[in-house]
């Protein structure tokens, strides 16, 4: 049986665009792991400016601890922008590779729950199925929870992206 971790209570989403260096990625990281961060949720990939690349982190800890932390990002030299957009509008997703075991005949019962929650069949093998799914957070919990009772094989997820939401006006 796999165990699955839970959320924090309080999660924190930062978005760092960063030079794209050797090492910056491991300076960054370690900030939050000095400070006794635990980091949830981290995806790294270039940005449409040549020479830097965005992070997007998910950590717990109070409001007061990540805006000390987003301060040490400031100091570090290839860090240009930081924003957390935890508290603005914004949309975030996740995309999630599982593997759910297809023995008997709950096969067309696990294509249907894959097809509800808007996912694509990318592997059919004797005995599994594997399913893309990708949106917010709370959906890849959810399916992940509907599947568990047929066995899941094996699952991974990306982590989060997210982004601000266009402003209104």
């Amino acid at each position: 049986m796999i165990e699955y971790a839970t959320r924090p209570v309080t999660p924190h989403t930062l978005v760092v665009l960063m030079q794209d260096h050797p090492g910056v990625l491991n300076r960054v990281s370690s900030l939050f792991r000095q400070r006794g961060f635990n980091i949830e949720s981290l995806t790294v990939s270039n940005t449409d400016t040549p020479g830097i690349s965005r992070m997007t982190l998910v950590v717990d800890g109070n409001t007061t601890n990540v805006e000390q932390v987003q301060k040490q990002l400031y100091k570090l030299i290839e860090v240009t922008k930081v924003t957390e957009v935890t508290h603005e509008p914004h949309v975030s997703r996740e995309l999630a590779l599982i593997k759910v075991s297809t023995t008997g005949n709950k096969r067309p019962e696990i294509l249907q729950l894959i097809e509800v929650y808007k996912g694509v069949v990318v592997d059919v093998g004797a005995d599994s199925v594997t399913a893309e799914i990708t949106g917010p957070r709370d959906l890849i919990d959810a399916i992940l929870g509907v599947m568990r009772p047929f066995g899941i094989k094996e699952f991974v997820r990306t982590g989060i992206i997210a982004m601000a939401r266009g402003s209104a006006n």
